[in-house]
């Protein structure tokens, strides 16, 4: 039985993505960039939104000021529309072939890769600020000194979404296809 075997060949992963089209990576990274920066949004504002009019019921006066925090979370989305919006203008289609051409391969790879990071990364950053701004809206209902230092963290934490961003940004600059023949 020694013959019937399966042997798994060294090379299946790297020869299966060489022949996955580099429009599919690319198309893919795009869908993670914003699909998954909009679930950070969402997650960080029902969060936020939850402490918001549980504490607000105590102190009402809350309500206008700490919806900031809801906006921090929404721009979270915003970053992920926009970096989306930067990958779809360099997303090329590629003739179907066995093999892809290297420079087809790199962009498509680069495209995919700056989707995941700029996608991962709102995603921690809408936990980040939501968390964050429910612990404000809850310590302001207490004591509304406190309005203005937590802020100044929720501040901090939002600054997560822009480094993705430009982490993405300088991914995607790698993305350059291949002149096309005529």
């Amino acid at each position: 039985m020694a013959g019937t075997s399966m042997v798994a060949d060294s090379s299946s992963w790297s020869t299966a993505l060489v022949k996955i089209s580099p429009y599919t990576f690319s198309a893919i990274g795009i869908a993670i960039a914003i699909g998954v920066s909009v679930l950070g949004a969402a997650w960080g504002i029902y969060i936020t939104g939850s402490s918001l009019i549980g504490a607000a019921i105590k102190a009402p006066r809350i309500t206008s000021k700490n919806l900031i925090s809801v906006i921090f979370c929404e721009a979270v989305a915003i970053y992920g529309v926009i970096v989306a919006i930067i990958l779809q203008t360099k997303l090329e289609s590629v003739p179907s072939s066995q093999i892809y051409a290297p420079e087809s391969l790199r962009a498509g790879y680069a495209i995919f890769a700056s989707g995941i990071i700029v996608g991962f990364a709102n995603l921690v950053c809408g936990l980040c600020v939501g968390i964050i701004g429910s612990s404000c809206a809850l310590s302001d209902a207490q004591n509304s000194s406190l309005f203005v230092k937590i802020l100044v963290i929720e501040i901090f934490g939002s600054a997560l979404g822009l480094f993705g961003v430009i982490v993405g940004i300088i991914m995607s600059a790698q993305a350059t296809w291949p002149a096309k023949s005529v």
